[in-house]
């Protein structure tokens, strides 16, 4: 589905990325973790256009993503969800959703769409008319989640979900986003902090440092290597 060879980024002379191979299949949850500012954000901005590539090829569904738009990629089925939720806080929540249903084939499936984000996040359902703005974190986070999924994604990229919350709360987030994968069977790609949820949860993972892959496996492989256990698991 998603396939990245040997991708470059670079502000300001600073090599953010360097070299990364990463795939995701189809319907996979794939994780990627590592320390801040290893290039994770980067990586996303990348997927959606936000920066460019210095060098390197991204193929989606057999489209190279560099001859594709920014504002077109959500057209391609790719859904990216920021860290710090970045909701339109004036909107209702309902507005906010109605926000991510822009392209041609999620406004066809709109009212499809509604019944499935409100059936996954009920709390969302109680406050469809309420400014997005005035709720908690965590609902905030929903909203986001939920606003990447009324572009009827086919792969949904999730920036820090957790960040911010309370780890009950984050819980819920983590919760949410398996149903997600298990019953829609949505691509995944989560970066993650809370980097024992994140692998636990995932098909396969990615460690990003400095820019570079320095790991990757199953989720019990890498759960099992002992430099994640010292450098991230703390054991």
């Amino acid at each position: 589905m998603l396939q990245l060879e040997t991708v470059r980024v670079s502000y300001g002379g600073l090599r953010a990325l360097d070299g990364v191979d990463l795939q995701v299949g189809k319907g996979e949850f794939v994780a990627i973790v590592g320390p801040n500012g290893a290039g994770k954000t980067t990586l996303f901005r990348a997927i959606s256009g936000v920066v460019p590539l210095e060098s390197g090829r991204m193929l989606y569904e057999g489209n190279d993503l560099a001859s594709v738009e920014p504002h077109d990629r959500a057209e391609l089925g790719i859904a990216h969800v920021p860290e710090g939720r970045q909701v339109f806080r004036s909107l209702s929540v309902l507005e906010n959703l109605e926000m991510g249903a822009q392209p041609p084939h999620a406004r066809h499936e709109w009212k499809r769409t509604e019944e499935l984000v409100f059936t996954l996040f009920p709390k969302l359902s109680e406050r469809r008319r309420q400014p997005a703005g005035t709720l908690s974190g965590g609902e905030q986070q929903m909203v986001a989640i939920a606003r990447g999924l009324a572009s009827k994604p086919r792969l949904l990229m999730l920036d820090e979900p957790s960040m911010g919350l309370a780890p009950a709360i984050a819980d819920q987030i983590f919760e949410c986003i398996e149903r997600v994968h298990r019953e829609q069977g949505i691509a995944i790609l989560l970066v993650e902090q809370r980097v024992a949820e994140a692998l636990e949860t995932c098909d396969r993972g990615y460690v990003l440092e400095s820019g570079r892959i320095v790991l990757q496996g199953t989720h019990d492989t890498l759960l099992s290597d002992a430099r994640v256990k010292k450098a991230y698991l703390g054991l």
